[in-house]
């Protein structure tokens, strides 16, 4: 039987920074590979479907050499086994490497123990593809929510130094509502920590609204986040986050068969992605996720010492 308990025994919130710059992130999938579209195409098909990914990948990292500008990349470890050279591409260009999982798989369908075998697959793979070390994650849909943060010390204790996977929404498919908004030290029961960087929200009417990218981003006006993510660096002194995925620039992707809603969020918006993107990228300043915690390091150590 999967345990919910609860393993965070407190929250070290990181005190205002100086200056700030944003963490920019892309979570390297296939359009296939989603979860939106999981009812319509089984991972035992996915060599059926033509991969558009390392075409796109490379229209963002050239996007981001235009902006001088450096990311975080999320990666499957199932891309870095079939596409090495596209994961030491990513790293050569100078970008960081963080894992998403093996194959996509959510962690409110995996017991602790097939979490850590995905863990230390996907990671493998993706080290010995880079020849680069690994020590953040993301889950798969943000799937880290009440009943799966027991992931959280598997994380601590497989050597991960970071994770980025609770959101602090409302959502039908995850999110902890009443989770902390900003970058933070989770310290755990074991005795171990983690430092946590959810994506932006915007807080109105008490209620977080999530604005952090995605398909957000594709369907509300690249202003909303531009306002987000500015609000969280005057108003708080906090990094924002703003993610997003290679076929999310790949207007010309093939269709699926699937009902409304899933179109909806998977398909509206893919055409003025990349240039939403890049109004972004031309008027704040982003950097590498593991970089941002790095230079914010004693901000969270002062704010636990003032705890």
């Amino acid at each position: 039987m999967i345990r919910h308990e609860n393993p965070i025994v407190a929250i070290d919130p990181c005190s205002r920074l100086p200056s700030v710059r944003h963490a920019l992130t892309v979570d390297l999938e296939d359009y296939y590979q989603v979860s939106a579209l999981a009812g319509a195409i089984r991972r035992s098909d996915w060599q059926d479907y033509p991969s558009r990914v390392e075409a796109a990948t490379h229209r963002l990292l050239d996007l981001f050499d235009r902006r001088r500008t450096r990311a975080t990349f999320f990666v499957l470890g199932y891309e870095a086994e079939h596409r090495p050279a596209l994961i030491r591409t990513i790293s050569q260009r100078g970008h960081e490497l963080a894992c998403h999982g093996y194959d996509h798989r959510l962690l409110t369908d995996m017991t602790p123990e097939v979490f850590r075998n995905d863990l230390r697959r996907a990671r493998s793979s993706i080290e010995d593809a880079a020849g680069a070390g690994v020590s953040g994650y993301r889950a798969p849909s943000y799937s880290i929510t009440r009943k799966t943060l027991w992931a959280l010390d598997i994380l601590a204790s497989e050597g991960f130094t970071y994770d980025s996977s609770i959101f602090p929404v409302h959502h039908d498919r995850y999110g902890i509502s009443d989770h902390h908004r900003h970058l933070h030290r989770l310290r755990l029961s074991s005795e171990r920590s983690l430092i946590e960087f959810p994506p932006t929200t915007l807080r109105c009417c008490g209620v977080n609204l999530p604005a952090a990218g995605g398909g957000y981003l594709r369907q509300l006006p690249w202003k909303v986040f531009h306002f987000a993510l500015e609000r969280s660096a005057r108003r708080h002194g906090m990094p924002g986050l703003l993610y997003l995925h290679p076929w999310e620039i790949d207007p010309d992707q093939p269709r699926v068969s699937v009902n409304r809603l899933t179109r909806i969020r998977h398909y509206r918006g893919l055409a003025g992605m990349e240039r939403k993107v890049d109004q972004l990228l031309d008027r704040l300043e982003f950097a590498p996720m593991g970089e941002i915690i790095d230079s914010s390091a004693r901000s969270i150590e002062s704010a636990r010492d003032e705890s």
